[in-house]
């Protein structure tokens, strides 16, 4: 199998109203037992709704599985000191037994800016601020000694193997992004078409960096309910330079949906 399949552990909501808050233990067994690739958490500071802490759920659902992919779904760079947010992953990578995947974004305009407020930081510089992490990240994650950008120097330890990254986004921006330092591009529910443009726009801007093609990961793309007619369009996303996909929660019932993404793995494997 080629392309993985990863869920959203109930970490987060979309709507207030309906949280989907869920028993991260619980859920993090149940993917690994129903044979899913990977689980993710969404990160934020203050969100437009309830939202754990997406290093503490990710670290409680390596606790509790063996094989399973964890990884950040996306997270928010800009809302934390680059030192801080490499401690966070080189700990948790520790830990996990490297089996972490960061997923790097610059935060969804509907959460607003009242998150960069109480951290103290620039919501307008947060692209900038992400691309200066992006640059010392992988040196801090290692515990090497590296030059912050205010001329501090410092190390992390204990060190980490740095995970891959996959640079979340369909801006120019965030493309330039994913050329210059990602191991992966995501996006959400872009068609296999769409997935390959871009794919194609990043090799290009990789290719004046030295760095070669990346893969995509799709989150919530728009799959038939039917699992074996949704094996069909995991074809075509394969085809396109998906590497992986993460299906959005249906609502509270995370089980439900993650016995249909067992059964989508089932059918595209079999």
């Amino acid at each position: 199998m080629s392309i993985e399949i990863g869920v959203i552990l109930p970490t987060s909501t979309p709507d207030p109203d309906r949280p989907v808050l869920g028993d991260v233990r619980a859920s993090a067994r149940f993917a690994e037992q129903a044979g899913i690739d990977s689980v993710w958490s969404t990160d934020h500071l203050v969100a437009s709704g309830p939202m754990l802490d997406s290093t503490v759920a990710l670290a409680t659902a390596a606790a509790v599985t063996d094989r399973l992919t964890i990884g950040y779904n996306v997270m928010l760079l800009s809302l934390r000191p680059s030192a801080w947010a490499a401690k966070q992953v080189a700990s948790l990578q520790y830990v996990s037994g490297d089996r972490l995947v960061l997923g790097v974004g610059t935060g969804n305009p509907a959460h607003g800016d009242t998150a960069w407020r109480a951290a103290g930081l620039s919501y307008a510089d947060r692209g900038a601020h992400t691309d200066a992490a992006l640059r010392v990240l992988p040196g801090l994650v290692t515990g090497q000694r590296v030059e912050l950008d205010d001329g501090t120097r410092v190390a992390i330890a204990p060190g980490a193997t740095m995970p891959p990254v996959v640079v979340a986004g369909d801006g120019r921006a965030a493309l330039r992004r994913a050329a210059r330092f990602g191991d992966g591009w995501a996006t959400i529910a872009a068609p296999p078409r769409r997935v390959a443009q871009r794919l194609a726009e990043i090799a290009e801007l990789a290719a004046g960096h030295g760095r070669a093609p990346v893969r995509a990961t799709v989150v919530a793309p728009e799959l038939d309910a039917d699992p074996a007619r949704a094996a069909e369009q995991l074809a075509e996303y394969e085809q396109a330079g998906t590497e992986r996909v993460i299906l959005a929660p249906t609502g509270p019932d995370w089980q439900r949906d993650y016995e249909h993404a067992g059964a989508l793995r089932a059918a595209y494997t079999g």
